[in-house]
């Protein structure tokens, strides 16, 4: 029998090339495709309640008799208005219709329904305005309800699905071993397939959701250890010798035990292995990463190594560039710069500089990475702000040297257990303690209408010498109503409450030459107040900066809150972070009350996580990761299920490509698109 996901839905009855266009929409092209396109949310008819006990506003299953035969009257428009009555033992119900020229024939006076719909009280006694409906001899029943299209809805992909499901074969080949199933009391694959589409009642239904999503990040999670375990071979970067205690008598700090750690971690992985290094040095917001990777530059240099720091902006660039300069002066260790900047003439000394192997550390941005940058023997790369960057430039990095060590550094927290399969082809370092001199940031609350008191407290800030942020969420007039714009907003402050001060605006719409020349000014004191989109989140360091205001906090994730609180506080003074939310409602309440409750980054991405999912960590599909059908990221205990059962695999099995695992290896490869075999045969 060929695959179901090499079978078209055209082979569906139903479906013709019309529907096939539309289904293709909602990303299904196999019949497949169509099985694994899990219903986004039910409707329970499997609890029903009584009339009497059905309030204003709420959504029922109501098992009701019709009363009387439905009578039909026209309205504006040539509509139809079609009314009938039902009734329990409790009292009765409205049912009203518009345009449905069959409903008569559908609903018989004195057979027993049930009806799904919203209950509105009117003068006239309760109603409900097109409900959906059965026969009571169908049994009370849980109806998935599909991701639609127009003019494809949740009824004809129903019964899509149901034909789609009985194409499949009597014996499907189940990728996760009886063994493994019983372990984890996990159903099998077929019966997991037909409840999760058209459960019996709700515990078959939240047994197949419990299989399905615990495979699909069990496929995910033995997809990343996979690409660890096989993504690079043996590495011709030799270190043998350990400099960082001679790294750290250059410090006028002591690092903290944390930072201690993650060095150690990294020359371990270096020394110890004949493999490259692979390793996420992840640290909340001022935690002093820079410190680690320039100790493990340090390091791979006296080997005798090149080394390359990529950042994600020239601004940022410039300032690692001056920090590391200053850090290896007396020490012989040659540091360049390669940003896009710099004229030609400066670019090519540069590279013939790497290239005859007299610089030992270059820092910069993709400039880094063209073809025509070449090192002579690179040892380590290190990427920061990992997860702005894609894996091909990544690759592109690596592939400047033989199989060189890879150090990446992101400021962004992420709980454990979504970074062990988000971060699965990386060994992880934490570095959870902040240094002594890094001060909390006190963050409050306000609504507009403390807005004044805000800019006066801002005021006295830059009248005392320091410098101040205000962002803003949108960079265009008229995109939301009610919500600030950066430019309309900078030009209010220059002409009004900062007309004596020098204002200036940061945001994604200016070119990147003009918007590091104002941050450059910014940092060098020669503008005492930034108006700024996000753009700033990851920026240049100004210690002197002690306030930001943050315009319409409702609309940012709590992770971006924070990782843009951490401009400031990186001084002496004290630090503070304005939040203005006019949004009432209890859940926005609720998030913002942490960011003035806590500066611990992994405790906020732990709530994030819990409220938002994912996304707010990493934009659109920043993460790079396949796309998952019916788990959820935000899903702690599905994440910790999935984590157990891999390890328990590989603990049984000990090699994903064993006989054993042969469907089961076929799925990651399909979920990493890698083609492959697959169950549904």
């Amino acid at each position: 029998m060929p695959s179901l996901y090499k079978t078209p839905v055209t082979a569906l009855d139903g479906v013709g090339e019309k529907r096939a266009a539309l289904f293709e929409k909602l990303g299904v092209k196999t019949v497949g495709d169509l099985i694994e396109f899990y219903p986004r949310t039910y409707e329970d008819w499997s609890v029903t309640e009584t009339i009497e006990n059905t309030f204003d506003g709420g959504l029922y299953c109501i098992k009701a008799v019709v009363g009387m035969p439905v009578t039909d009257s026209r309205i504006s428009g040539g509509r139809i208005l079609s009314k009938t009555v039902a009734y329990d033992s409790t009292g009765t119900v409205q049912l009203v219709f518009f345009n449905n020229r069959f409903i008569s024939a559908m609903l018989r006076t004195g057979e027993e329904y049930f009806f799904y719909g919203r209950i509105s009280f009117t003068p006239y006694g309760k109603q409900m305005v097109s409900p959906m409906f059965a026969n009571s001899s169908q049994g009370a029943k849980i109806y998935p309800v599909y991701r639609q299209t127009a003019g494809l809805v949740t009824k004809t992909i129903r019964g899509c699905v149901d034909r789609a499901l009985k194409m499949l074969p009597e014996q499907v080949n189940d990728p996760i071993p009886e063994q493994v199933r019983k372990h984890f009391d996990l159903i099998d694959l077929k019966q997991a397939l037909f409840s999760v589409h058209f459960p019996e009642n709700r515990e078959a239904l939240d047994a197949a959701r419990k299989r399905l999503i615990t495979e699909e990040l069990l496929v995910l999670n033995l997809g990343m250890r996979d690409l660890k375990t096989h993504s690079r071979g043996i590495s011709k970067a030799k270190i043998e010798t350990d400099f960082s205690a001679e790294f750290e008598k250059l410090l006028p700090f002591e690092l903290t035990g944390a930072q201690k750690r993650a060095v150690a971690d990294c020359v371990a992985d270096m020394t110890q292995k004949n493999t490259p290094m692979n390793r996420l040095v992840q640290g909340d917001v001022g935690s002093g990463k820079t410190a680690v990777a320039a100790s493990v530059c340090y390091t791979v240099i006296k080997n005798g190594m090149q080394t390359a720091f990529m950042a994600p902006t020239e601004i940022l660039a410039r300032q690692h560039y001056e920090t590391f300069k200053k850090l290896f002066s007396n020490t012989g260790v040659k540091v360049d710069l390669l940003v896009g900047a710099l004229r030609e003439s400066e670019k090519k000394q540069v590279r013939e500089r790497l290239q005859n192997g007299e610089t030992d550390l270059v820092i910069g941005t993709h400039a880094i990475i063209t073809e025509k940058t070449v090192f002579k023997n690179l040892g380590l790369a290190i990427a920061d702000e990992q997860h702005r960057f894609g894996v091909a430039q990544r690759a592109n990095l690596l592939g400047k040297g033989d199989n060189p060590h890879l150090l990446v550094m992101s400021a962004t927290p992420i709980p454990r257990t979504l970074g062990l399969i988000i971060f699965g082809d990386l060994d992880i370092s934490v570095i959870d303690e902040l240094p002594p001199s890094r001060k909390p940031v006190k963050t409050l609350l306000i609504s507009s209408e403390q807005r004044g008191r805000a800019y006066s407290f801002i005021k006295k800030e830059i009248a005392e010498g320091r410098q101040a942020y205000i962002v803003c969420p949108l960079v265009e007039e008229g995109e939301l109503e009610n919500v600030a714009s950066a430019e309309e907003y900078a030009a209010e402050l220059m002409l009004r409450e900062f007309s004596e001060i020098p204002v200036g605006l940061v945001h994604g719409q200016m070119k990147s030459a003009e918007k590091e020349a104002v941050m450059e000014k910014f940092a060098a004191n020669e503008l005492s107040l930034i108006v700024a989109t996000t753009v700033i989140e990851v920026g240049v360091d100004v210690p002197n900066a002690s306030v930001m205001m943050i315009e319409n906090a409702e609309r940012f994730g709590l992770s971006q809150l924070h990782q843009l609180r951490g401009r400031v506080g990186r001084g002496d003074a004290p630090s503070y972070c304005v939040l203005v939310s006019d949004n009432q409602s209890d859940k926005t309440g609720e998030r913002l009350k942490i960011m003035c409750e806590t500066n611990d980054g992994f405790k906020i991405a732990d709530e994030d996580l819990k409220m938002r999912g994912p996304g707010d960590f990493f934009g659109q599909r920043q993460h790079g990761l396949p796309q998952l059908s019916i788990a959820d990221f935000a899903d702690s205990k599905s994440l910790e299920l999935s984590q157990k059962t891999a390890d328990y695999i590989m603990y049984i099995y000990k090699d994903l490509r064993c006989d054993e695992l042969r469907l089961l290896k076929a799925e990651v490869d399909r979920l990493f698109g890698r083609g492959g075999a697959n169950s549904l045969n």
